[in-house]
């Protein structure tokens, strides 16, 4: 039974290691700077560095609204009912 699920698994990874695109993978074009290089990077950053600090902005703006509306209720005297 084991023999029969080892085959095509052998079969797929054989076929796999032998295609071009592994070859492909290996060669120096995908090293090379092209014209897009600098869009790669900058999506890149924004993903990685700027989006943390729009987040973080988001979030400040958000507390500090909050903060506010809190202390513009406290401000006021309890009602006299």
């Amino acid at each position: 039974m084991m023999a029969y699920i080892r085959w095509p698994i052998l079969l797929v990874l054989v076929v796999l290691n032998s295609s071009p695109v592994q070859a492909a993978v290996d060669s120096y074009r995908f090293l090379h700077v092209t014209i897009e290089t600098p869009w790669y990077i900058f999506l890149f950053l924004l993903i990685g560095v700027f989006a943390p600090f729009i987040l973080m902005a988001v979030l400040m703006w958000h507390t500090a609204v909050q903060k506010n509306n809190r202390d513009d209720d406290s401000d006021h005297p309890p009602s006299q009912d």
